[in-house]
This record gives structure tokens, sequence and C-alpha cells, in this order.
């Protein structure tokens, strides 16, 4: 169980900044723009010419959405009850998997294949069933390949859950966010916990493996007992894992979330929220993962952290590390070897590009040396909670104390709040260090911008 009493809320006076979540290294925001078809072909044969070439994680995304959630900063397509765009997008889908395919060597193994929106239960069970179809004729699927799908409980059918079985999915995700009546109604979403619970029991009975949920914290009209509700009535549904996300609040990038600024829970009151979580899942028996994630003793999560296999990437904490995450549809991101590659994020020319046989890519990065020693300082501290100095040397030719001269200056004033400790050949988060992993990893991120530039990122807490 963690020890909520090794976190100090006067720790918010100096670490509750804007920082990147290090789904990636370089940050996204960092990656060139102009960066087209030919750039993916070249890294995509690399990595088929590589000794033993990765094998792969398939993302797709599937952005519609009938209605906004005013919380969302997800790029998303909102269309109402019409479903005409629906056809189309699916279709582009197909040729950008069969143009992949020609691109990507056979023998490569499909291990993991995750379904992401938007929401993905906005497709028909007949496109969904096209688009794996079309995924396991082009691509060779491992015999245990994990498969997962984000649900929204609001719109999914039993029809949906019976093909996503017959397909092979074996985990789903439901966006749950929060059961307090009142938060729901802020911010446009109006699930009840007896639906949900409904949804969760036929899922069970036809056999899917693992459930995750979605909660986030510091949302307009969460209180700390209404918090406290949904974190019992969680619990009650017995999820395999859970996501219990800060409130990315980006107006200037998401106009609609000045809809709701009034009434959100900021500084103490909002990390309140997430103790209270950290402190009821772990009495319950979850493992902490890390920053934002739990996950029962059981579950491959919780294995992968304990055996070092923990991998971060654009979906969050996963188990499949050493994979070439392969993104599909609009706005979605790829990482093959050194590199990073984004889709289109406007739907027409998204699937204009497509339609003309190219890849529909726009920006990204392949990472300098600098950038991949840096991007595996930041993964270990990220996964694992420990960073050991002489790997990196090993790995990289470097003397650690000389190249991170000026970060290990800075990871002094987190090493006084008792965030970290460095010891000999150890670099390594405490206990409450953890939650605050976000701000450990920045004191060695090359990009962060100065204080008075642009806003970039959500608070680190």
């Amino acid at each position: 169980m963690f020890d909520i009493k090794s976190i100090s809320l006067d720790l918010l006076d100096k670490f509750d900044v804007q920082g990147p979540r290090y789904t990636s290294y370089p940050p996204a925001p960092f990656w060139k723009d102009q960066v087209g078809s030919e750039a993916y072909e070249a890294l995509l044969e690399s990595s088929n010419l590589k000794p033993n070439p990765a094998p792969l994680s398939l993302y797709i995304h599937l952005p519609f959405c009938e209605k906004l959630c005013l919380f969302c900063a997800c790029t998303s397509v909102i269309t109402g009850s019409n479903h005409n765009l629906e056809k189309p997008y699916v279709e582009a889908l197909l040729g950008e998997i069969g143009w992949l395919s020609k691109r990507l060597d056979k023998k490569r193994k499909v291990t993991q294949l995750h379904l992401g929106g938007g929401t993905p239960n906005y497709f028909s069970p007949f496109h969904l069933e096209l688009i794996v179809d079309s995924l396991q004729k082009e691509f060779d699927f491992d015999d245990s390949v994990e498969m997962g799908v984000e649900l929204d409980p609001r719109t999914v059918t039993e029809e949906h859950l019976s093909a996503l079985k017959e397909l092979g999915f074996n985990r789903l995700s439901m966006g749950i966010q929060d059961f307090a009546p009142g938060v729901q109604k802020r911010i446009r979403r109006i699930q009840p916990f007896a639906a949900v619970a409904n949804l969760v029991k036929k899922a069970r009975a036809k056999g899917f493996s693992s459930l995750n949920f979605d909660l986030v914290y510091g949302l307009p009209g969460q209180t700390s007992h209404s918090f406290g509700e949904t974190i019992e009535q969680v619990l009650q549904l017995n999820p395999d894992r859970l996501a219990v996300y800060s409130y990315a609040f980006v107006p200037w990038m998401k106009k609609h979330q000045e809809t709701i600024m009034a009434g959100q829970p900021l500084g103490r009151k909002k990390l309140e929220l997430f103790l209270m979580a950290l402190e009821g899942f772990t009495r319950e028996g979850y493992e902490y993962i890390g920053m934002d994630h739990f996950a029962k003793p059981g579950d491959e999560l919780a294995a992968a952290r304990s055996d070092g296999t923990l991998w971060r990437n654009f979906q969050g904490y996963t188990t499949k590390a050493g994979t070439d995450l392969i993104g599909l549809g609009l706005s979605a991101i790829s990482q093959v070897g050194d590199g990073f590659m984004q889709n289109d994020r406007q739907l027409f020319s998204y699937e204009e590009s497509v339609a003309q046989g190219k890849a529909a890519t726009i920006r990204g990065y392949v990472c300098s040396k600098d950038d991949l020693i840096r991007r595996k300082v930041i993964q270990n501290i990220m996964c694992h909670a420990v960073l050991f100095k002489s790997k990196i040397e090993k790995e990289f030719g470097i003397h650690f104390d000389n190249y991170f001269g000026e970060a290990l200056s800075k990871l002094q004033d987190i090493e006084d709040a008792g965030l970290v400790t460095v010891s000999g050949d150890e670099i390594r988060p405490t206990e409450a260090g953890r939650v605050f992993l976000r701000n450990i990893a920045m004191v060695f991120d090359a990009y962060l911008p100065q204080p008075g530039e642009k806003r970039v990122f959500s608070r680190t807490v």
C-alpha cells in the first residue's frame, strides 16, 4: 500500500508546472512540419533492414464521436447522428493498411493491436470487422497478440461486444471519467453507474480477459466527497487496470474547454483528489505502476513493471517494449526505430493523401544521438523508477556525470525536496517522487520552453 503521508501538499508550490507527459522524446510539439511520404518510407525501409527487425504494435485511430465531451483534448470529428463519414473513412483506412503492408517485412509479427478514438464503437460491427480482417490478412499476427479497444459505455451495443470478441479482442478500455451526476452534466457525458455496471457484467460474461477504466481528476464540479464515491463505485466493478489522468486543461488548443473553466478543483484540492485515488486503489491491492496507472498484481502491466519490460508511448504505459509502433488513421502517430511520424490532422486531406497512394504524414522527427541518450534516460525514470548511470554509459559511450552535469545540478532541488535519491550509480525516485515523475524527467529534457514562451503543455499535477 502506498504511504500517502510521504507526499506533502507543499510540494505543489514548487512542482505543479507545465510539462510533457513523455509519451515521446522529444515531445511532439518540437517535431518538424512538412515531413512527407518519402521520409516515412525511408524510416520503414531502414526498420526492415535491421538484423532483428522489431515486432509491430498497430494503433488504429477511429476519431468520430456523435457528441463532444467538453473536457476532451483528443483529435476528434463530431458528426451528430449522421454517420455518412464512416464508410469513406474505413475505405481510407483500408487503403493505408495496403500501403503499409507493401513496405513492412511480412515476417515481422504483430504483437499488439489497439483501436483508439474518438469512439471506436461509433463504427458499426461490420466496419470494425472490415478493418480487423484487412489487418489480419496483410500482417502476421502473433498467436499471443494483445488486442485492445476503447469503448464509450454510453453507445456500445451487445452486437459490438460479440463482434469484438469474435475478432479476438481480449482487452476493453472504458472511459468512465467520473460517476458523479453533477460532474457528468458539467462535462456533457451522462453515463449512470448502473449502465456501466451492466456493460461490465456483459463483457465479463463474454469472456474478455481484461477491463481498463479511465478516470479523470480535476474536472469541474469534482469534490473530495463526490470523487471518493466514484472511487468506491469503481472498486465495486473490479477493473483489472486503471488510468487516473490529470485533467489536461489546454483551452489555447481546445477552445470548447473554456465553457467549463469555472469550478475546477485546482492546486492542493486537485492533488488531494489524486491522493484519494492513490490511497483507495493501493489499499485494495492494486499496484501503483507510476504517474497515473494502476494494475492488479497478476496483470501483465504489473508484471512488466517488475521484470523491466514496461514501456511508455502514445497509449500511455504498455507491456510491449521493443516494438515499432505503427499508427494508422487521422492524426495517428508512429514510432519506428529512431523516428516519429504523424498523420494529417485534417480529415479530407488525410483521405485524399491515401487515395493518391501516398502516406498521409505531415510532420515527424528523426532522433539525434543526444535525443536517443535522453530518451533512454527519461524512459528509465518514467517506466522503471530507477536509472543506472553505468548502463547508460555502457550503451552510449559517455561519462554520465560529465554529460549530464547541468541536469544533475537541477536535480539537486528535487532531491532536497525528497522526491529522488542520487546514490553512486543510481538515480531513484522516492515513493513520493513516483507521483512527480514528469518533474524528475524534465531535468534531462533539452527541449523545454523557457519561462514566458508560448504555452505548450498541461500541468504536471
